[in-house]
C-alpha cells in the first residue's frame, strides 16, 4: 500500500519511517535518502541499521516490539542517527497505524516512526547548562544568601550562602513557598501572616523593602536573626518575581548587645569614680583636718596595737567611743593596714540616710525602680566591692531597715531597687559608733544577730580626757594647720595655753579641740593667740570652790605667759558658756538655731555636756 498523500513529507528535516510487523522499512522520507552514510534510491529501502547507530538498536527494536503488542506509543526515545557527517543525537517516536493481524495479506504500513535530529537542541541546551553554572557559580561566591522568587512566591534558585546560613540544601526548597520554609514565624514563637511580610510586601508594590530586625528559621528548629532585602523583578512595568538578599545578623546583634554593655558599664564605672572622687575629695579634707593619728599615750597606744592586730585580717571591727574621738580616723587606719588599702574606703553616715531611701542609698537602684529614679544608681555596697565599707554611727539604722542589711552582709550579695538581678559583692566591714549597742539590743532598738555580725572585734577609742598627754601634740598640729589654712602668720601656743588646754575635760573630744583652736587664730591679731576669746572672755567662777573669787588667768590684761587656771575655774566657764548658749537659743538643742549649733558641736555632745555639768533649764 503507498505511503498515503498526507505522509509524503519529502521535504521535513526529521527522519520519517514506514516500518512493517517485522520492522522493515516500507518507506522513508525523500530528504533523508540522501543524508544517510550509504545512499539509497527510490526504489529500494534502507534497513533499521543502517538508519541508527547499531548501539541504540537493541532499545529500539524493544520499545517497537512493545508497541506492536502492548500498543505503547514511543516517545522522545534518545537514540543516534547514521549520516554522512557522522552519528547524530536524535529523539525517537513511534506510533501505530493499524491493528491489522499479521498476515500476509495485512497492512503494510504498521507503524509510523519518527526521529528529530536534536544537535541545534543539543547546542542550545549545552550553552544554556554552561551559563546555568556559569551563574551558579557567581551566585555561591556571595558571601550572603541569595533566594530568587517567582511571581507566586516560591523559589526558583538558590545558593551556597543561604544553605550555609539556614541549612535548607536548595534541591529542598525549590519550588516551595519561602515563607512556609524560612519565615513562619516570629522569634518569639507567634505567627508570622504572610500578608505582613516584607517580602511578599514587594510582590504587591513593586517597591524594595529591608528590614534588619526579624529571624529565618534554620532547619534545627533554631531562630537566626537576619538582615534582609527584598528587591522586586519588574517584567512589562509589573512584579514578576523577587531576589532575596540576607545576611546572618547573628555577630553583630551580639557586638550591639556587646557594645550596649560596654556602654553601661561605662557609665556605672563613671558613676563609680565620680562617687569615688567625692570620697577621695572627702577623705584628703578629713587628713587636712585631723592628719594622722597624733599622740603617744598609754590609752591610745593599746588602742592602736588592737588596730595593727586585726587590721591583716578579713573580721569585721565595730569602733565604739564618744562623738568626737576620731572613730573615723581608726577605721582609715584599719583599712589602710589592710589588704584592700588599694581600694577606695566607702563611708556610709548612717545617720543622715532618711528610712524611705535606705535601700537605694545601700545598694542602688534601676531607672524607672520608684519616682524621681531617672537612671541607674550605683549602691555605697557595691561602690566599695573589694575594699572597705565603714558604717558611721550604725546605731541609728532603723530597725526596719537592719535586716536587709544584715542579709546583704551575710551573702555578700544584694539585688538594687527595682532589679532582679543578684550583684555579688565582696566588702570589709568596718562600724562605728557612741551608743552603747548591747544596751541598746536588751531595748529592741538594734538586732541581736546584726550586732554580732559587725562586732567581730569591737575596739574602744579613749576619750580625749583620758589621754591628756596627747593634748598639746593635737593642739600644736591642729594650731600649724589652721594657721595655713586660714592664711595667718604662724603662732604658737605658750605653756599657760597648754595648761588651760590639760585641765579642760572636752566632752566633744578632739573635735571640739580643734573647734577651739581654729576659733583661737580667727580670734587673733598679730603674733598672739587669743585661746581666751575662743573658751570664753568674762571672768567665771565655780560655785563649788573655795577660790571663787579667784579672777580668770586668761582674760587678766596683766597674763604672762606662765599664767593657768585650775579645772575647777574652767568647768565653771564652760557651764556658763553652754547656760548662755541654751539662753541665746530659747532652750533649744538641736537645729539650725539650737545652742549646738550657736556653740559648733553636735547636739549629742551637748546633751551629754547638759547630762555631765548638771544643767536643768528653770521652771518659769
Amino acid at each position: 500500500m503507498p505511503m498515503p498523500a498526507d505522509l509524503q513529507l519529502s521535504k521535513s528535516p526529521a527522519l520519517i519511517v514506514m516500518l512493517d510487523r517485522q520492522l522493515n522499512v516500507q518507506d522513508i522520507s525523500a530528504a533523508w535518502r540522501g543524508r544517510i552514510s550509504s545512499p539509497v534510491d527510490q526504489q529500494s529501502q534502507p534497513s533499521l541499521s543502517a538508519l541508527f547507530k547499531p548501539q541504540t538498536l537493541p532499545a529500539l527494536e524493544q520499545a517497537l516490539n512493545r508497541l506492536l503488542t502492548e500498543d505503547r506509543p514511543i516517545k522522545d526515545l534518545s537514540g543516534e542517527l547514521n549520516n554522512k557527517a557522522g552519528f547524530t543525537p536524535a529523539l525517537v517516536s513511534a506510533w501505530s497505524l493499524t491493528s491489522a493481524p499479521s498476515t500476509a495479506s495485512g497492512d503494510e504500513y504498521c507503524i509510523l516512526l519518527i526521529a528529530s535530529d536534536v544537535t541545534p537542541i543539543s547546542n542550545d541546551w549545552a550553552e544554556l547548562s554552561q551559563l546555568r553554572v556559569q551563574y551558579q557559580s557567581i551566585l555561591d561566591c556571595a558571601g550572603e544568601g541569595i533566594y530568587g522568587l517567582d511571581q507566586n512566591g516560591k523559589i526558583s534558585f538558590g545558593n551556597k550562602a543561604a544553605t550555609q546560613i539556614l541549612g535548607w540544601e536548595i534541591e529542598q526548597v525549590i519550588g516551595k513557598s519561602s515563607h512556609d520554609v524560612h519565615h513562619h514565624s516570629h522569634q518569639d514563637g507567634r505567627h508570622y501572616p504572610q500578608q505582613d511580610c516584607p517580602i511578599y510586601a514587594a510582590l504587591q508594590d513593586g517597591e524594595i523593602h529591608r528590614v534588619d530586625n526579624e529571624v529565618f528559621w534554620h532547619t534545627n528548629g533554631k531562630a537566626v536573626p537576619v538582615e534582609y532585602v527584598s528587591t522586586p523583578i519588574i517584567v512589562d512595568g509589573k512584579p514578576n518575581g523577587a531576589v532575596i538578599i540576607f545576611r546572618d545578623d547573628t555577630r553583630r546583634r551580639q557586638l550591639e548587645s556587646q557594645r550596649e554593655d560596654a556602654f553601661e558599664e561605662i557609665l556605672r564605672l563613671k558613676e563609680k569614680l565620680e562617687l569615688e572622687r567625692d570620697y577621695l575629695r572627702d577623705e584628703v579634707n578629713l587628713a587636712g583636718n585631723y592628719g594622722e593619728i597624733i599622740g603617744d599615750s598609754q590609752a591610745l597606744k593599746r588602742t592602736l596595737s588592737q588596730v595593727e592586730a586585726v587590721a591583716q585580717t578579713p573580721a569585721s571591727v565595730l569602733i565604739l567611743g564618744e562623738s568626737g574621738v576620731g572613730k573615723e580616723m581608726i577605721a582609715r587606719a584599719i583599712h589602710m593596714q589592710s589588704d584592700r588599702a588599694d581600694k577606695a574606703m566607702i563611708k556610709v553616715n548612717c545617720a543622715s540616710i532618711p528610712n524611705e531611701l535606705f535601700e537605694s542609698e545601700f545598694f542602688g537602684h534601676v531607672r524607672g525602680a520608684f519616682t524621681g529614679a531617672h537612671q541607674d544608681r550605683i549602691g555605697r555596697l557595691q561602690l566599695a566591692d573589694g575594699g572597705t565599707l565603714f558604717l558611721d554611727e550604725v546605731g541609728e539604722i532603723p530597725l526596719s531597715q537592719q535586716g536587709k542589711l544584715l542579709r546583704a552582709l551575710q551573702e555578700n550579695e544584694f539585688e538594687r531597687v527595682g532589679d532582679h538581678k543578684t550583684q555579688q559583692v565582696n566588702v570589709r566591714v568596718v562600724a562605728a559608733t557612741n551608743r552603747n549597742l548591747a544596751e541598746e539590743v536588751k531595748a529592741g532598738r538594734f538586732r541581736e544577730d546584726l550586732y554580732y555580725r559587725l562586732s567581730v572585734f569591737p575596739i574602744e577609742v579613749p576619750p580625749l580626757r583620758d589621754r591628756r598627754d596627747d593634748i598639746a601634740p593635737l593642739a600644736i598640729s591642729f594650731l600649724a594647720k589652721a594657721c595655713t589654712e586660714l592664711k595667718r602668720e604662724k603662732l604658737k601656743l605658750s605653756k599657760s595655753h597648754m595648761a588651760v588646754l590639760k585641765q579642760h575635760d572636752w566632752p566633744g573630744n578632739i573635735r571640739e579641740l580643734k573647734n577651739t583652736i581654729d576659733r583661737a587664730v580667727i580670734s587673733s591679731s598679730g603674733n598672739k593667740l587669743r585661746l581666751d576669746l575662743a573658751l570664753d572672755g568674762s571672768q567665771l567662777r565655780d560655785p563649788n570652790s573655795t577660790a571663787s573669787n579667784v579672777t580668770n588667768p586668761i582674760t587678766t590684761s596683766n597674763t604672762t605667759s606662765d599664767s593657768f587656771v585650775s579645772s575647777a575655774e574652767f568647768k565653771a566657764m564652760e557651764k556658763a558658756n553652754i547656760i548662755a548658749a541654751l539662753e541665746a537659743a530659747n532652750w533649744k538643742t538641736w537645729g539650725d538655731s539650737g545652742a549646738a549649733a550657736l556653740l559648733g558641736i553636735k547636739a549629742s555632745t551637748l546633751a551629754y555636756q547638759i547630762k555631765t555639768f548638771g544643767i536643768i533649764k528653770p521652771t518659769a
